[in-house]
């Protein structure tokens, strides 16, 4: 099968009234079917399915009244038309049917015509016509078909557009909605939605300018009411203006700023919800109206930044007391709707934005509203506070240091976010999660890298003085005595809120232990102090009698970051406060069982083992070997206990190796000193008593250890035989004597 070039046409066809009928855009192309002969195919540019399968016969009589269109009639009351985009496409077609039919391309008729064929022309006429037709009911039918002409080409699309934009004609459409409806003229309305639709999908932006003008946006919303598709019109005005209610939670007097918040609203809607969803991949389906949705919005934003009146009536009524809890809801939702409309800003807008916000007092108007009872206003406001938190942690690190200083109770904004979060009562904890990853954002390190680091050091002192105890509350409560019981161990009372086998409160408490992980990982000094000061892990590892596996793997896992870290500061109050014990219990209670609790303790176990932290092998192997020894489907503890052995003889070896260079250095040194006695001692012998002279090399041996001393004798054999005694002097003695040394003959 051979398929020729395909070209963009508008397909036409002869209806039961004998008036030619659009039948839809798309492209043609001839197909060479060697059993089947040569058939025109024409499938729809907007969704590809086939519009026309024309099989080329013979005796078909095809007529090319113009270089753009070709006309045929296949049957009685049948007629199709193809009006081509450009001449060249119409040729190549022409050429393919001539071949068939076996006649010269250059006559524009191959076989004599039926008459129906000669309507064409008139429609043809109608179809490029310059002018536009009229706005009449009767005529509806016209300009639905000259609107959808639009989107067979850029070339008409441009011209559609450029008509409608240079006549008053789209306000005089859309008023013809309501003699639709007043006449009941179903058929009417319908057209009216083709051409509304067909007006939006053109996406200019200066089509839009007269369309959702406050003359004409709720006459589009009317129009678009009345799809074909649907068995009954969808009621969106009546949504629009009773439901949809705009609620001046302050006096807006700016009567432009109501109209263009009003104005948004409503395109918005139309966009969202009246028209279809994007077709898949297409970045620039309605691009403009979107855009005419973002300008919209960044200029409610400057006129909002402007004003005067309405940001500081705002935040002077969420302060105040006589405002009722109804009203300050109120007005925490136009906040949030300020937030969602600043989500398309650019940042240098949205900065602007929050920069004005934070400098009227949001902060201290969020503080004021966070202490209040009402739980669905504390929701707000913390959502709230998550979007400034969101946009510029650095800012909001910054007034918390602030309000630290001039404030030095507890009642601070932070603490009351805390607060917030460990007494949130959904049981899923949804505001709880929030928070937790508030918090998080605010105690990262990469989003302090702009901040110096002395700031940096006292906003993190400032959390661990002042607000870490409001965080571990709920963690010291599950795990004191007075709370840990047996029939919390057991689960008896799981309605408790305190026990932490109740399901809410674990998992609360697994959000607090997932922090204090982050926090060993990242504020090395800080938390390092807090643990071993507060004794926090021995407090956490209670909770590995929870019930909940999730709440004892969070536990497991934050001793582990401990031990990561490689710390002997850790690793000595581990051992000190036998702070395995836990762990070596929940292995041992876990049994033969293989989960995701055995994996994770076995986990730890093989890292310190890989790691070989010795002191950590040591206590394991002497303190719970012989609890362990029985594991043996996995190699971890015989490891353990071969490194621990293996540690032990190169201890044991160090130690006999410098036990041996000790006696070694001793027994040198008492050899010495018993030598140079024995040498001395010859030499204080009685006077009578005749001795051997030492060696030559003896004598200056002793004569050299002993120069220091005075009035040592030593004998010296004289040149006839006899013995003489000289004495060793000091330089003192020297000088008195007037000589070194002095001689006495025996």
């Amino acid at each position: 099968m051979a398929n020729g070039q395909s070209h963009p046409v508008k397909l036409y066809v002869l209806n039961e009234d004998k008036q030619w009928a659009i039948r839809g855009t798309g492209y043609v192309t001839s197909v060479d079917e060697a059993s089947q002969g040569v058939s025109l195919l024409v499938t729809s540019e907007s969704s590809g399915s086939l519009l026309l399968e024309s099989k080329i016969e013979p005796d078909t009589p095809y007529q090319r009244p113009k270089d753009t269109v070709i006309v045929w009639s296949e049957a009685q009351n049948h007629g199709v038309t193809l009006s081509f985009q450009d001449a060249a496409g119409c040729h190549e077609i022409w050429e393919v049917i001539c071949r068939v039919q076996g006649k010269d391309p250059l006559v524009n008729i191959t076989q004599d015509l039926l008459n129906d064929v000669e309507f064409f022309d008139e429609t043809l006429e109608t179809d490029n016509k310059d002018a536009l037709p009229k706005c009449e009911l009767g005529e509806l039918k016209q300009i639905s078909s000259f609107v959808v002409s639009a989107f067979s080409s850029p070339d008409n699309k441009r011209k559609v557009i450029l008509k409608l934009e240079n006549e008053n004609y789209i306000k005089k459409i859309l008023r013809l909605l309501n003699s639709c409806e007043n006449l009941g003229y179903t058929e009417g309305l319908y057209h009216l939605h083709t051409i509304t639709k067909g007006i939006l999908l053109l996406n200019k932006m200066s089509l839009f300018e007269i369309m959702f003008s406050d003359e004409c946006i709720m006459n589009v919303v009317g129009c678009l009411e009345y799809d074909p598709a649907l068995p009954q019109p969808t009621r969106h005005r009546e949504f629009l203006t009773q439901n949809a209610k705009f609620k001046d939670v302050v006096p807006v007097t700016a009567c432009k700023l109501r109209e263009k918040i009003h104005q948004t609203y409503r395109v918005q809607y139309i966009l969202d919800i009246i028209l279809p969803a994007p077709p898949v991949m297409d970045e620039n389906y309605l691009s403009a109206l979107k855009t005419f949705i973002f300008l919209n919005k960044l200029e409610i934003v400057h006129m909002l930044q402007r004003d005067d009146n309405i940001l500081p009536a705002v935040f002077a009524q969420l302060k105040a007391k006589s405002t009722d809890d109804d009203k300050r809801y109120e007005l925490l939702l136009f906040f949030k709707e300020l937030y969602t409309f600043t989500q398309t800003l650019k940042p240098e807008n949205k900065d602007a934005l929050f920069k004005t916000l934070t400098q009227m007092g949001i902060l201290s108007a969020l503080k004021t509203v966070m202490s209040l009872d009402n739980l669905q206003i504390r929701s707000a406001a913390t959502d709230i506070f998550s979007y400034l938190v969101e946009h510029s942690p650095s800012v909001i690190r910054e007034y918390i240091i602030e309000e630290a200083q001039q404030d030095k109770d507890s009642n601070l904004l932070i603490n009351l976010v805390i607060k917030q979060m460990t007494c949130d009562t959904d049981p899923e904890l949804a505001g709880a999660f929030l928070i937790m990853e508030l918090l998080r954002s605010l105690l990262d390190p990469d989003n302090m890298l702009i901040t110096p680091r002395c700031e940096r050091s006292k906003f993190l002192n400032f959390f661990y003085k002042r607000c870490m105890h409001n965080f571990i509350a709920p963690l010291l409560a599950a795990s004191s005595e007075a709370t840990f019981k047996e029939d919390h161990i057991f689960g008896a009372d799981t309605s408790d809120k305190n026990c932490f086998n109740n399901y809410q409160t674990a998992h609360l408490l697994g959000l607090i232990v997932e922090m204090l992980t982050f926090c060993v990982q990242n504020h090395t000094y800080y938390i390092k102090n807090y643990i071993l000061r507060k004794d926090l892990l021995r407090n956490v590892l209670i909770l590995m009698r929870s019930r909940h596996t999730f709440l004892v793997l969070g536990a497991l896992r934050f001793m582990r970051r401990m031990i990561c870290l490689k710390d002997e500061m850790y690793n000595s109050y581990i051992i000190k406060g036998d702070l395995f014990e836990p762990v070596v219990n929940v292995l041992l209670n876990n049994g033969t069982r293989y989960n995701m609790l055995n994996s994770a303790v076995l986990a730890l176990f093989e890292y310190i083992r890989v790691e070989n932290i010795k002191s950590l092998i040591a206590h394991i192997v002497e303190k719970f070997y012989e609890k362990l020894e029985w594991i043996d489907y996995v190699q971890t503890f015989k490891g353990l206990k071969l490194q621990y052995d293996k540690e032990k003889n190169r201890q044991s070896q160090l130690r006999e190796r410098l036990h041996s260079m000790a006696s070694s250095k001793i027994r040198f040194r008492s050899a010495r000193v018993l030598e140079e006695k024995e040498v001395c001692l010859k030499g204080n012998t009685d006077e009578g008593e005749e001795r051997m002279p030492p060696l030559e090399k003896d004598y200056d041996k002793c004569m050299d250890s002993k120069k220091p001393k005075e009035n040592v004798n030593l004998r010296k054999k004289t040149s006839s035989g006899d013995y003489k005694f000289t004495f060793s002097h000091s330089a003192g003695a020297a000088k008195e004597t007037g000589s070194p040394t002095g001689s006495t003959d025996i």
